[in-house]
């Protein structure tokens, strides 16, 4: 019964486009092949199960079946009903910020000719993050305007003045997402933004006036837009 709960809601994930939220999209084709393949074992499975099993009449099976339903079926309805959510700031505290999940070299040179055109806003999360890994001289961003959509999520260290604007890029499955941003120096942010709030930062990075962090830049915001969370919030 677990099997079938968990290959009828890894179908329904799927059919949703809510798979996404779980695991990376490479794996979507192979997971909906092998739950399809999972459903139709698990549904053999019940007819060799009627077709061998001993009868049980005893009230304590009977009684043991009908709890093992219910509950079965509290789970199920649970995971349909219950909204899949995205990762959020909770997580991104208990796993370090700009920690991995960018291949610094080649997110870098993607960055770079990206920036070769003049096109600065068109930069992600992930590409700043790859640029700041690069260097943190401040001339050499000096006329570059950021433009960075993520969620909000406080500094560990000087939550009072500085939060990210953050994503969380996604390797293989949520279980290994790696939280990545770019500092945002903002004295009393909390005064008009949430943590998990969705945002876009428009800005231009300098020297961290903070003394509490360890980025050596943040960027000096000249807006900041609330936005809808986007449907795929993660990146690759």
């Amino acid at each position: 019964m677990l099997c079938l709960v968990a290959v009828v809601a890894t179908i329904w994930l799927g059919l949703s486009g809510q798979l996404g939220l779980y695991i990376h999209p490479r794996y979507f084709g192979f997971t909906l092949v092998m739950a399809v393949i999972g459903l139709g074992l698990v549904i053999a499975g019940f007819g060799l199960r009627e077709k061998f099993e001993t009868p049980k009449t005893g009230r304590a099976e009977a009684g043991l079946t009908v709890v093992g339903v219910v509950l079965l079926a509290v789970i199920g309805v649970a995971t349909i009903v219950v909204p899949p959510t995205t990762l959020t700031s909770a997580t991104a505290s208990q796993r370090e910020m700009n920690s991995g999940g960018v291949a610094a070299e080649a997110d870098a040179d993607e960055a770079a000719a990206l920036i070769g055109t003049g096109d600065f806003e068109s930069l992600t999360v992930k590409e700043w993050v790859s640029l700041l890994k690069q260097s943190s001289d401040p001339h050499f961003y000096a006329d570059k305007t950021a433009q960075i959509t993520g969620f909000v999520s406080p500094d560990a260290n000087d939550p009072e003045n500085v939060f990210y604007v953050a994503r969380f890029v996604v390797t293989c499955c949520a279980v290994d997402a790696t939280p990545i941003g770019v500092p945002v120096y903002l004295p009393d942010w909390q005064s008009t933004y949430e943590p998990d709030q969705w945002v876009q930062v428009t800005g231009r990075l300098a020297i961290n006036p903070s003394a509490r962090v360890t980025e050596p830049l943040a960027i000096d915001p000249v807006e900041i837009l609330e936005v809808d969370q986007p449907d795929d919030p993660y990146v690759y």
